[in-house]
């Protein structure tokens, strides 16, 4: 009769499940990249007019005294 400790170290499953999670933690990340991916490019112009609007709102309040321009 095999005792509990030898019941808990004996693996369990098929031969060869091993290689099953590492694909899919490859495919959630792969997932996951494309997620970011297109939020970077869907919200990209957004961020990108509300960083302009204010650097303009900064232009026009330091007038003629400003050295440099954001861009």
């Amino acid at each position: 009769m095999a005792s509990d400790a030898e019941c808990l170290l004996k693996p369990t499953g098929q031969p060869g499940d091993e290689g099953a999670s590492a694909v899919e933690y490859a495919l959630l990340v792969t997932g996951i990249a494309a997620v970011i991916i297109l939020m970077v490019f869907a919200l990209g112009g957004f961020v990108k007019e509300a960083f302009q609007g204010t650097c303009d709102q900064i232009d026009a309040a330091m007038g003629a005294t400003a050295t440099a321009s954001c861009g």
